[in-house]
C-alpha cells in the first residue's frame, strides 16, 4: 500500500494571511475552508498549518499559551472540527506546526514556575543564578534575569518563548498528551518546529566564538546528546496511529546533521535547509546539494524540496524577480526527487514586501534587529535595512485573490501591510490565463499525479554541465526527461529518440530534440517500445 505523504505536494498556509473569513482583518479557519475547492482545484493533497493556538503572538503564535485550544483570532473549535472534517472530504490531508521546544511567558506552566524556586513547575523551564554567553537565535543574550526569584530563564529565541526543560519526565508526559490530543482531532500529523533543540548541553559550557565570520558557534545549545533518542520516542508514539507523517524543522544547512533525524524510526522527513535555503540562486550550487544529498540518504530516507517559507525571502524575490527562472524552480520542485512543499502565493508569483516604516513591522526578527542596530549606533536608515534584512514579514503578506479591495482577502483592513502592487499579481486574472504562473502550476501538478515515477522514481541521471541540469526519474514502469536550460541564450541538446512524447514547456507546445530554448524546462516522457 503506498504511503500517501510520499504521493502528496504539501501547501504550507501562513494562518493570519491566506483568507479572512469573518471580516476582522485576520485571515482564519473559515476563510480557509472557504477556499479548499481553490487548493483542491489547484492539485494540492497536503496542507501544512501554521500555529493556531492561543497566543501573545510575539513570535506570530510560535509562542504558545495554550496547546489544546484555538486562537479566537482564528475561529472555534468548531470550526477548525469543520475545516478537517471538510478537507478530508476533499481528499487533503493536514499536519499541523507543533512547538515543543517552548511556550509563551504568557502559558500557565511559565507563571507557575517563575512564581517561587520551590514550584513544582520550576523545573519544567531551565533557570540558573548566572547565564552562560548562550545567544538568543533572534539577537542578544539567551538569558533574561527575571526579578520575581533573581534567577535568569533560557531562551534561544525571543525572550517570551521560554524553552522547556526536556530533562524532565513530566515535561515530556505534558507535550505526548498535547499530540494525543490534537491527533484524535484528526490531524494527519505535525511539523516539529526546532526540534532539534530540544536538548542543551547540561553544564552549560559557554559556546566558542568564530572570529573570522565574527559569530558565535552554537555547539551547546542545539544537536545534543540524548536528542536522537526523544525523537525516536516521538515518531513511536505518533505513528501508533495509522497514516500520520512527522516533518522536523532541523535549525540547520549541514547535511550530515540534517540526515540524522530522518528515516527508520525517526521523523519521516526533515526540511532540508541544505538545498531551500540558498540565499541567491546558483544553479552549481544547487545541483551540488541535490546531489549530496542523493548520495547521503539512505533507502529509508526522501529529501524535501521547498524554496520559500514564512521564515524566509520568497524565492521569485530571491533569485532574480524573473518569471522564467521562477517557472524552472516551479518545475524542479515538483519533478526533482523529494517531498515538495509549496508556499501559499507562489504558485501567482508573489513577491517579498519592503517596508521604510519601522511601525509598519510585525516581526520580532526584525524588530530586535532594528533595536540592536539603533543602540549600535547606525542611523536609522541603517537600521530599518537591516531591519528588513532580518525580518520575515517580506513573505508574510495578505493572499492576493483579486485585484479588488484589500487584493480579496478581507473587506476590513487587513492585519499586515498590502504591498502598493499587489493587485497586479493575483488569482482571479490568472485563473483562466494558459500562461500564467497559475496555471503551470496547475499542469506542473497534474502531471506529477498522473506519472507515478514523479513521485517514486529514483535518479536514473543527474547532471549538470553549462547552465543545463537534466536528470531522468525511472520507476521500472515509466521513465521521465526533465531538462532545464536556466540560461539566456538557446543550447544544443541531444535527446533520446525514445523520449517521444512533450509532457510540458513553458516555451512552446512541441520541442525540437536538438535545441532547448533560453529559460525553458522540458519534461518529456519515454514511450514503452520505442
Amino acid at each position: 500500500m503506498a504511503v500517501w505523504w510520499k504521493q502528496s505536494v504539501f501547501y504550507q498556509i501562513y494562518m493570519p494571511s491566506f483568507k479572512d473569513g469573518n471580516g476582522d482583518g485576520m485571515g482564519d479557519f473559515a476563510g480557509i475552508t472557504e477556499k479548499l475547492d481553490y487548493i483542491k482545484d489547484l492539485g494540492i493533497e497536503g496542507l501544512w498549518l501554521t500555529p493556531f493556538y492561543p497566543s501573545p503572538k510575539v513570535d506570530n503564535g510560535y509562542d504558545i499559551s495554550d496547546y489544546e485550544s484555538i486562537d479566537p483570532a482564528y475561529g472555534t473549535m468548531e470550526d477548525f472540527e469543520r475545516f478537517i472534517e471538510e478537507a478530508h472530504l476533499r481528499k487533503i490531508r493536514v499536519i499541523v506546526d507543533l512547538v515543543l521546544n517552548h511556550t509563551s511567558s504568557e502559558h500557565p506552566w511559565f507563571k507557575k514556575s517563575r512564581s517561587a524556586k520551590d514550584h513544582p513547575k520550576r523545573d519544567w523551564f531551565i533557570w540558573r543564578d548566572q547565564p552562560n554567553n548562550w545567544e538568543s537565535f533572534f539577537g542578544g543574550s539567551a538569558w533574561e534575569y527575571d526579578v520575581l526569584t533573581n534567577q535568569y530563564y533560557y531562551h534561544a529565541f525571543a525572550k517570551e518563548q521560554v524553552d522547556l526543560n526536556w530533562a524532565n519526565p513530566d515535561v515530556k508526559k505534558a507535550m505526548f498528551h498535547v499530540m494525543k490530543f490534537w491527533l484524535e482531532k484528526g490531524v494527519d500529523g505535525f511539523r516539529l518546529d526546532v526540534i532539534n533543540f530540544l536538548k542543551v548541553q547540561d553544564q552549560f559550557q559557554d559556546n566558542p566564538y568564530d572570529e573570522g565570520k565574527q559569530e558565535q558557534v552554537h555547539l551547546y545549545d542545539k544537536d545534543q546528546q540524548g536528542i536522537l533518542a526523544v525523537i525516536e520516542e516521538i515518531a513511536g508514539f505518533v505513528h501508533q496511529y495509522p497514516d500520520k507523517f512527522l516533518v522536523g524543522e532541523v535549525g540547520s544547512e549541514d547535511l550530515e546533521i540534517l540526515k540524522r533525524y530522518s528515516g527508520q524510526d525517526k521523523l519521516d522527513v526533515v526540511f532540508n535547509f541544505n538545498i531551500g535555503s540558498i540565499a541567491r540562486f546558483d544553479l552549481t550550487m544547487l545541483y551540488q546539494q541535490l546531489f549530496a544529498t542523493e548520495q547521503a540518504y539512505d533507502s529509508y530516507q526522501i529529501p524535501t524540496l521547498f524554496f520559500s517559507s514564512h521564515d524566509m525571502s520568497r524565492h521569485i524575490s530571491r533569485f532574480g524577480n524573473d518569471e522564467d527562472r521562477a517557472k524552472l524552480v516551479a518545475a524542479l520542485l515538483l519533478t526533482a526527487k523529494g517531498i515538495p512543499f509549496l508556499y501559499y502565493g507562489d504558485e501567482i508569483g508573489m513577491g517579498d514586501w519592503i517596508t521604510t516604516d519601522i511601525n509598519k513591522m510585525k516581526d520580532v526578527q526584525g524588530i530586535m534587529g532594528y533595536q540592536l542596530a539603533c543602540k549600535a549606533g547606525k542611523s536609522h536608515e541603517e537600521a530599518i535595512a537591516i531591519a528588513n534584512g532580518k525580518s520575515r514579514d517580506k513573505s508574510r503578506t495578505p493572499m492576493q485573490w483579486n485585484a479588488g479591495l484589500n487584493v480579496g482577502f478581507s473587506e476590513h483592513e487587513p492585519w499586515m501591510t498590502i504591498p502598493d502592487d499587489a493587485n497586479k499579481v493575483n488569482v482571479e486574472d490568472q485563473q483562466d490565463d494558459p500562461d500564467s504562473m497559475l496555471s503551470f502550476y496547475k499542469n506542473l501538478l497534474k502531471i506529477r499525479k498522473q506519472h507515478s515515477c514523479l513521485t517514486r522514481g529514483v535518479y536514473e541521471y543527474l547532471n549538470n554541465e553549462d547552465g543545463l541540469l537534466t536528470f531522468i526519474r525511472n520507476d521500472q514502469t515509466q521513465r521521465i526527461l526533465v531538462m532545464f536550460n536556466f540560461a539566456d541564450h538557446a543550447k544544443a541538446i541531444e535527446i533520446d529518440n525514445g523520449f517521444s512524447t512533450l509532457l510540458l514547456s513553458n516555451k512552446r507546445k512541441s520541442f525540437n530534440r536538438k535545441e532547448i530554448l533560453a529559460n525553458e524546462v522540458l519534461i518529456v516522457k519515454e514511450e514503452t517500445g520505442k
